[in-house]
Protein backbone atom coordinates (compact mmCIF):
# COMPACT_ATOMS: atom_id res chain seq x y z
CA UNK A 1 0.00 0.00 0.00
CA UNK A 2 1.51 3.39 -0.97
CA UNK A 3 1.86 5.80 1.83
CA UNK A 4 -0.33 9.41 2.17
CA UNK A 5 1.79 12.10 1.25
CA UNK A 6 0.60 14.26 3.94
CA UNK A 7 1.92 11.21 6.13
CA UNK A 8 5.74 12.99 5.23
CA UNK A 9 5.73 16.31 5.83
CA UNK A 10 8.27 15.98 8.15
CA UNK A 11 12.15 14.68 8.35
CA UNK A 12 10.69 12.71 12.12
CA UNK A 13 7.77 10.81 9.78
CA UNK A 14 10.41 10.10 6.82
CA UNK A 15 12.38 8.74 9.44
CA UNK A 16 10.20 6.59 11.43
CA UNK A 17 9.13 5.04 8.02
CA UNK A 18 12.72 4.00 7.05
CA UNK A 19 12.91 2.84 10.36
CA UNK A 20 10.11 0.03 9.86
CA UNK A 21 11.60 -0.77 6.62
CA UNK A 22 14.54 -1.99 8.23
CA UNK A 23 13.60 -3.47 11.08
CA UNK A 24 10.88 -5.65 8.80
CA UNK A 25 13.50 -6.56 6.08
CA UNK A 26 12.00 -5.28 3.46
CA UNK A 27 15.53 -3.52 2.89
CA UNK A 28 18.39 -5.77 3.81
CA UNK A 29 21.80 -5.37 5.18
CA UNK A 30 23.93 -4.31 2.42
CA UNK A 31 21.31 -3.70 0.28
CA UNK A 32 21.47 -0.09 -1.47
CA UNK A 33 18.40 2.00 -0.44
CA UNK A 34 16.84 4.70 -2.82
CA UNK A 35 18.43 7.82 -3.46
CA UNK A 36 17.31 10.86 -1.81
CA UNK A 37 15.35 11.94 -4.96
CA UNK A 38 13.45 8.87 -5.33
CA UNK A 39 12.52 8.90 -1.98
CA UNK A 40 11.55 12.56 -2.04
CA UNK A 41 9.26 11.57 -4.58
CA UNK A 42 7.81 8.56 -3.10
CA UNK A 43 7.05 10.58 -0.26
CA UNK A 44 6.14 13.78 -1.58
CA UNK A 45 8.11 16.20 0.20
CA UNK A 46 11.44 17.75 0.12
CA UNK A 47 14.92 16.14 -0.72
CA UNK A 48 16.43 18.25 2.54
CA UNK A 49 13.67 16.53 4.83
CA UNK A 50 14.63 12.85 3.28
CA UNK A 51 18.61 13.83 3.97
CA UNK A 52 17.35 15.08 7.73
CA UNK A 53 16.24 11.50 8.12
CA UNK A 54 19.16 9.54 6.33
CA UNK A 55 21.59 11.74 8.57
CA UNK A 56 19.85 10.53 11.88
CA UNK A 57 19.61 7.03 11.18
CA UNK A 58 23.36 6.89 9.71
CA UNK A 59 24.28 8.72 13.08
CA UNK A 60 22.50 6.30 14.75
CA UNK A 61 24.55 3.18 12.78
CA UNK A 62 21.59 1.72 10.94
CA UNK A 63 22.89 3.01 7.82
CA UNK A 64 25.74 3.66 5.64
CA UNK A 65 26.29 6.09 3.98
CA UNK A 66 29.47 7.35 1.30
CA UNK A 67 29.25 9.98 -1.12
CA UNK A 68 28.96 8.80 -4.99
CA UNK A 69 28.53 5.20 -3.37
CA UNK A 70 24.71 5.65 -1.63
CA UNK A 71 23.37 4.96 1.22
CA UNK A 72 23.22 1.35 2.05
CA UNK A 73 21.58 -0.73 5.28
CA UNK A 74 24.16 -1.57 7.32
CA UNK A 75 26.01 -4.99 7.71
CA UNK A 76 26.45 -5.34 11.24
CA UNK A 77 24.41 -1.96 12.82
CA UNK A 78 25.88 -0.68 15.92
CA UNK A 79 22.95 0.33 18.34
CA UNK A 80 23.91 4.18 19.67
CA UNK A 81 23.49 4.75 22.97
CA UNK A 82 22.05 8.83 23.66
CA UNK A 83 23.27 10.38 25.72
CA UNK A 84 22.50 14.24 26.68
CA UNK A 85 24.21 16.77 28.70
CA UNK A 86 22.24 17.17 32.38
CA UNK A 87 21.66 20.07 34.08
CA UNK A 88 21.96 18.52 37.63
CA UNK A 89 19.77 20.88 38.79
CA UNK A 90 16.37 19.17 37.20
CA UNK A 91 18.37 15.67 37.44
CA UNK A 92 18.56 15.52 41.22
CA UNK A 93 14.21 17.38 41.24
CA UNK A 94 13.54 14.64 39.12
CA UNK A 95 14.44 11.92 41.80
CA UNK A 96 12.00 13.95 44.25
CA UNK A 97 15.38 15.29 45.58
CA UNK A 98 15.94 19.10 46.98
CA UNK A 99 18.60 20.77 45.24
CA UNK A 100 21.28 23.06 46.34
CA UNK A 101 24.37 24.56 45.09
CA UNK A 102 27.86 26.17 46.13
CA UNK A 103 30.53 28.09 43.92
CA UNK A 104 33.48 26.98 45.65
CA UNK A 105 36.02 29.49 43.66
CA UNK A 106 36.04 31.31 40.44
CA UNK A 107 38.73 33.22 38.91
CA UNK A 108 40.31 34.37 35.27
CA UNK A 109 43.26 32.68 34.36
CA UNK A 110 46.11 31.60 32.47
CA UNK A 111 45.05 27.83 30.93
CA UNK A 112 48.11 25.96 32.18
CA UNK A 113 50.81 23.54 29.76
CA UNK A 114 48.59 20.51 29.59
CA UNK A 115 45.57 22.81 28.29
CA UNK A 116 47.66 24.26 26.04
CA UNK A 117 48.72 21.36 24.37
CA UNK A 118 45.39 18.99 24.74
CA UNK A 119 43.67 22.18 22.80
CA UNK A 120 44.63 25.20 20.30
CA UNK A 121 45.10 27.64 23.54
CA UNK A 122 47.71 30.12 24.18
CA UNK A 123 48.97 30.48 27.49
CA UNK A 124 48.51 34.42 27.09
CA UNK A 125 44.47 32.99 25.86
CA UNK A 126 42.08 33.78 29.15
CA UNK A 127 39.97 31.01 30.48
CA UNK A 128 37.73 31.19 33.23
CA UNK A 129 38.12 28.35 36.24
CA UNK A 130 35.25 27.36 38.40
CA UNK A 131 34.71 24.79 40.99
CA UNK A 132 31.50 24.14 42.26
CA UNK A 133 29.77 21.67 45.04
CA UNK A 134 25.93 20.76 44.01
CA UNK A 135 23.99 18.72 46.86
CA UNK A 136 21.21 16.53 46.78
CA UNK A 137 18.88 16.55 49.81
CA UNK A 138 21.51 18.36 51.55
CA UNK A 139 24.30 16.26 51.31
CA UNK A 140 27.09 16.23 48.89
CA UNK A 141 26.05 14.87 44.99
CA UNK A 142 28.53 16.05 42.20
CA UNK A 143 32.04 18.05 42.58
CA UNK A 144 33.08 19.15 39.28
CA UNK A 145 35.86 21.30 38.34
CA UNK A 146 35.65 23.14 34.89
CA UNK A 147 37.24 26.25 32.74
CA UNK A 148 35.58 27.82 29.93
CA UNK A 149 37.56 29.41 26.90
CA UNK A 150 36.56 33.22 27.62
CA UNK A 151 37.61 33.32 23.73
CA UNK A 152 34.67 31.21 22.22
CA UNK A 153 32.46 32.65 25.07
CA UNK A 154 33.34 36.46 26.18
CA UNK A 155 29.68 37.32 27.79
CA UNK A 156 30.44 34.58 30.32
CA UNK A 157 31.67 36.90 32.53
CA UNK A 158 28.41 38.86 33.47
CA UNK A 159 27.31 35.90 34.97
CA UNK A 160 26.16 35.86 38.21
CA UNK A 161 27.69 32.16 39.16
CA UNK A 162 26.74 32.14 42.71
CA UNK A 163 23.00 32.13 41.66
CA UNK A 164 23.01 29.46 38.63
CA UNK A 165 25.61 26.86 38.25
CA UNK A 166 27.98 26.88 35.37
CA UNK A 167 26.49 23.71 34.25
CA UNK A 168 22.89 24.88 33.90
CA UNK A 169 23.99 28.35 31.99
CA UNK A 170 26.35 26.25 29.68
CA UNK A 171 23.51 24.17 29.10
CA UNK A 172 20.98 26.63 28.29
CA UNK A 173 23.35 29.24 26.35
CA UNK A 174 26.21 27.83 24.82
CA UNK A 175 25.34 25.44 21.46
CA UNK A 176 27.95 22.62 20.28
CA UNK A 177 28.96 21.30 17.48
CA UNK A 178 30.71 18.12 19.09
CA UNK A 179 31.88 17.00 22.07
CA UNK A 180 34.08 14.24 23.70
CA UNK A 181 32.79 12.20 27.04
CA UNK A 182 34.85 9.61 29.01
CA UNK A 183 33.54 7.89 32.02
CA UNK A 184 35.95 6.11 34.56
CA UNK A 185 35.93 4.91 38.25
CA UNK A 186 38.79 5.75 40.78
CA UNK A 187 39.78 6.37 44.33
CA UNK A 188 39.12 9.93 45.49
CA UNK A 189 41.77 12.81 45.55
CA UNK A 190 42.99 14.50 48.65
CA UNK A 191 39.82 17.26 47.83
CA UNK A 192 37.15 15.39 45.92
CA UNK A 193 36.88 13.32 49.47
CA UNK A 194 36.94 16.62 51.32
CA UNK A 195 34.22 18.13 49.17
CA UNK A 196 31.98 14.76 48.99
CA UNK A 197 32.82 13.89 52.76
CA UNK A 198 33.96 10.71 51.69
CA UNK A 199 37.08 8.47 53.18
CA UNK A 200 39.95 9.39 50.35
CA UNK A 201 40.06 6.58 48.52
CA UNK A 202 36.77 5.57 48.25
CA UNK A 203 35.79 4.93 44.77
CA UNK A 204 33.89 7.65 42.78
CA UNK A 205 32.25 7.88 39.50
CA UNK A 206 34.11 10.27 37.17
CA UNK A 207 32.39 12.05 34.04
CA UNK A 208 35.28 14.10 31.79
CA UNK A 209 33.71 15.91 29.10
CA UNK A 210 34.77 18.72 26.60
CA UNK A 211 32.72 20.49 23.96
CA UNK A 212 33.43 22.39 20.86
CA UNK A 213 31.85 24.59 18.70
CA UNK A 214 33.53 24.19 15.29
CA UNK A 215 36.90 24.86 15.73
CA UNK A 216 36.84 26.02 19.11
CA UNK A 217 36.80 24.68 22.36
CA UNK A 218 33.88 25.70 24.67
CA UNK A 219 34.52 24.26 27.94
CA UNK A 220 36.00 21.04 29.59
CA UNK A 221 34.54 20.04 33.01
CA UNK A 222 35.64 17.19 35.23
CA UNK A 223 32.54 15.97 37.64
CA UNK A 224 33.02 13.60 40.36
CA UNK A 225 29.60 11.75 41.93
CA UNK A 226 29.29 10.39 45.51
CA UNK A 227 29.93 6.99 45.75
CA UNK A 228 26.46 5.64 44.76
CA UNK A 229 25.33 7.80 41.71
CA UNK A 230 24.15 5.64 38.53
CA UNK A 231 23.92 6.67 35.00
CA UNK A 232 20.93 6.04 33.12
CA UNK A 233 21.05 6.32 29.06
CA UNK A 234 18.72 4.68 26.05
CA UNK A 235 19.71 2.66 22.82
Amino acid sequence: MSAKVAEFNNWQAVHDEVLRRLHSRQWKPGELIPNEVELAQEFGCARPTVNRALRALADAGLLDRRRKAGTRVAMHPVRKATLEIPIIRLEIEGKGQKYAYKLLHTSQQSPTEILCKQFPLTNTQPILYLNALHYADQKPYMYEVRWVNLAALPQITDVDFTKISANEWLVMNAPFTKGDISFSAAPASVNEAKELDIPVGNAVFIVDRTTWYEGDVITSVRQVFFPDYAMNTVI
